[in-house]
């Protein structure tokens, strides 16, 4: 069980590392007027959306829903635990519309500023600050 938890959280600490720096790679990719550069934001972005963050997304869920199964009594009836699900709902539609843009960036037609990404880049900072308190204050079993 222990390790199961373990890989949950590995796998949600690379997938949070792909929704930091990848809207970052986003706001530099908005600022470039330079084809070059753009063209390897676009590798880049590819790499880290399909190599990192899909397969991390994808070893989160499947951890997180292996972990909450031993307990699924516990986390039926529980409050905090069903506000966290809604949080990473909005969090896997947050990694989709990443993939959105990776596709209109690849094909040179995002309109979006740079100044837009700087505020799409907080998103998965206030929804962590979120999920990390629910967790750690929820009321004991």
């Amino acid at each position: 069980m222990l390790w199961v938890k373990a890989i949950h959280i590995i796998a949600v600490v690379c997938w949070f590392a792909v929704l930091f720096y990848l809207p970052r790679l986003f706001v530099y990719h908005a600022m470039s007027d330079n084809q070059a550069i753009k063209d390897q934001f676009k590798i880049m972005e590819r790499r880290l959306y399909y190599g990192i963050g899909t397969p991390s997304l994808i070893a989160t869920v499947i951890f997180g829903l292996w972990a909450i199964h031993y307990a699924w009594e516990y986390y039926l009836s529980s409050t905090w635990f069903w506000i966290k699900m809604a949080l990473v709902v909005i969090l896997i539609g947050y990694h989709h519309m990443c993939g959105y843009f990776l596709k209109r960036f690849k094909s040179d037609s995002c309109t979006h500023s740079h100044k837009f990404f700087r505020y799409f880049n907080e998103v998965p900072t206030l929804i962590l600050l979120a999920c990390v308190f629910l967790v750690v204050l929820r009321q004991p079993a």
